[in-house]
């Protein structure tokens, strides 16, 4: 993968020092390895929910995305349930 690939499947998200400070010191000792990795866990799993959320209000309940399978495989896997 080329630089300007990478550039490309990125972007820059600007929040205020205080909280980033703060989301640090929340990111401290646990398995995170930045507050990136933080921020984009949080991010992810809030679309999760929302994604739910639709699927439910619109009677697709029973219907699991590939996405939404892959996100419950790594929730599995990082507590421990799936190797």
């Amino acid at each position: 993968m080329s630089a300007n690939q990478t550039q490309d499947t990125k972007v820059t998200i600007k929040i205020p020092r205080a909280l980033y400070n703060r989301l640090s010191e929340i990111v401290s000792g646990t398995g995170f390895n930045s507050v990136t990795d933080f921020i984009i866990y949080v991010m992810r799993d809030l679309a999760s929910s929302k994604a739910q959320m639709d699927a439910f209000e619109n009677g697709d309940q029973d219907k699991l995305s590939r996405e939404e399978i892959e996100a419950i495989r790594k929730r599995l896997k990082s507590l421990g349930y799936l190797s």
